[in-house]
């Protein structure tokens, strides 16, 4: 069974397809300015455009593999990953979800998205009412991921609820290539519904990229000013081992005792693995999901902690300025 909470997420780019101008303009302006979005009305600037993104994706997650390569001859995966981030912006320009009308000029949407099988993103087909049974055929045979007939009551509304669910799906690549960092009692964690739930939503509300690391167990994030948190996550039933780790690591008795207790985690592996200065650094423990099984602790990384600056996404977002479309 498919892993199902993302392992690693990321915010990228839409792109629209339409030959109707007035419709895409209309998307344009409905969806939100915290998504990059590229419009296109014809189909040739769109398939020109898309033609690199299969080895863009392949790049990228060579880059993913390497991390594990280097991790399985000792390299700790923390420190990568804030190097990967630091060195390669170019990740939030991935294409993650094309748009595209089924009727148009010459041809239809389903042969300009034939274009792109080798392309690892997501596929919406907007259709006319007299097109849907060949949307339902091709949705059937897995050559796209959602269809939406133009005719749908709220259809901004109702792209934009696919858009989201699409985008908080976990990419398969990409959870098959982390979930090899975590072992069987974290992935379990994971799939508690409560956790989930709960780590999915402080996710939403705080990052616009993510990892789910095992060593150390925890999540490292960052958001849209490129300010990076590191939410450090322990089961309750192994806090007398990170008591044990905070006293061999010279924090004081009051502080091993609140640890034993569950109100204070101490973030020893992330000064070891980051090579921080100072007193080791300990975050108020908090509650993650129900049942007491997992509790977290939040920790800012700031500049002189990152081993590279980390370009924000939200320049990316200034550059986009007004949207417009690129091939009239």
């Amino acid at each position: 069974m498919a892993f199902k909470f993302p392992l690693y997420h990321r915010s990228g780019s839409l792109i629209f397809l339409d030959d109707d101008i007035d419709y895409l303009e209309m998307l344009g302006m409905v969806v939100p300015t915290f998504l990059q979005v590229e419009l296109f009305c014809r189909p040739t600037a769109f398939i020109a455009r898309m033609n690199d993104e299969p080895a863009r994706w392949e790049s990228d997650a060579g880059l993913h593999l390497q991390m594990f390569d280097r991790w399985r001859h000792g390299h700790h995966l923390l420190p990568q990953v804030l190097r990967y981030w630091g060195s390669s912006p170019a990740r939030y320009q991935l294409v993650q979800t094309c748009v595209v009308d089924f009727e148009m000029p010459g041809t239809d949407g389903l042969k300009v998205l034939h274009t792109l099988l080798d392309w690892p993103g997501s596929r919406i087909l907007l259709t006319g009412q007299a097109d849907e049974q060949i949307a339902i055929k091709a949705f059937n045979l897995g050559l796209i991921d959602q269809f939406i007939p133009k005719q749908t009551a709220d259809i901004a509304g109702r792209l934009m609820t696919t858009l989201i669910k699409l985008a908080r799906t976990a990419h398969p690549r990409l959870n098959t290539v982390w979930r090899t960092g975590l072992q069987a009692h974290h992935q379990a964690i994971l799939e508690e519904p409560s956790v989930m739930d709960a780590l999915l939503t402080l996710t939403r509300e705080r990052w616009i990229e993510y990892v789910v690391l095992g060593e150390p167990f925890g999540l490292l994030g960052l958001d849209a000013d490129g300010q990076c948190d590191w939410l450090q996550l322990e089961p309750t039933s192994g806090l007398n081992d990170v008591a044990d780790l905070a006293r061999s690591a010279g924090l004081g008795f009051d502080t091993v005792r609140s640890i034993q207790s569950g109100t204070l985690l101490p973030a020893v592996e992330l000064h070891q693995q980051l090579g921080l200065s100072g007193p080791i650094r300990t975050g108020q423990a908090t509650p993650i999901g129900d049942g007491g099984l997992l509790i977290g602790a939040m920790f800012h990384l700031a500049g002189p902690d990152l081993p590279l600056p980390i370009y924000p996404y939200r320049h990316f977002l200034d550059m986009q300025g007004v949207r417009h479309i690129h091939d009239i």
